[in-house]
């Protein structure tokens, strides 16, 4: 089947409009609440970890693969899942916002200063729509580990899933040798990403079951 006929039978069930809409609605107000939030949280002064790890080495600049991994990773699975997978895009999304929800509550607990001798991530997309301004404190758990793990989490195909990994863990070690993160921000990361995952996936069967329809 191609895009039109998987979302020709995706919205065939008036229910999934109105899913899809209110997932849409709360992407939006998550990741905006997040952008302000990023700013509150430059304003606070917080901890510095010893890290034992950061003793082995000193900080390396890998900004360019950094991202090349996370929007190279995310555009493929948005694409694959717009034209594929309706239902698992609509997971992917609402798993997203939760994640950034958590992701707020986590740092808001936690200040933490960066590490030291780190060197900052450039975020073209943080500078294009974000905030425009350094960002060196949303440290706590580590949202682009977090992000990519979700993508592997989310793909069902398995050569996708298998790369979306690989990214995860190549991320997660460039921006902990880049002392952008500490390793416990990390390593934490795609725990919560699965716990986040797992409670979208029982929200929606329970959802679903309770109005007799099927994915």
């Amino acid at each position: 089947m191609n895009i039109k006929d998987n979302w020709n039978i995706f919205l065939s069930k008036k229910i999934n409009l109105h899913l899809l809409i209110w997932t849409l609605a709360v992407l939006i107000v998550s990741v905006f609440s997040l952008s302000r939030f990023i700013i509150f949280a430059e304003t606070r002064n917080g901890a510095v970890l010893a890290d034992p790890v950061f003793t082995w080495f000193d900080a390396i600049e890998l900004n360019i693969p950094i991202f090349t991994f996370i929007y190279g990773s995310l555009i493929t699975c948005l694409v694959y899942l717009v034209i594929n997978h309706p239902s698992r895009l609509i997971i992917a999304l609402q798993s997203y916002s939760l994640l950034v929800i958590i992701r707020m509550a986590m740092m808001y607990v936690t200040p933490l200063n960066p590490p030291a001798g780190t060197i900052d991530l450039q975020d073209p997309l943080v500078f294009v729509v974000g905030t425009g301004a350094k960002v060196t404190k949303d440290l706590f758990f580590s949202g682009h580990t977090s992000t990519l793990f979700l993508l592997f989490l989310v793909t069902i195909n398995k050569k996708l899933k298998y790369v979306f990994l690989v990214n995860t863990v190549l991320v997660g070690v460039f921006v902990t040798l880049q002392k952008a993160h500490y390793t416990t921000d990390v390593l934490v990361a795609p725990f919560v990403s699965y716990a986040v995952y797992k409670i979208i996936i029982y929200l929606n069967e329970n959802y679903f079951q309770k109005h007799n329809l099927s994915k």
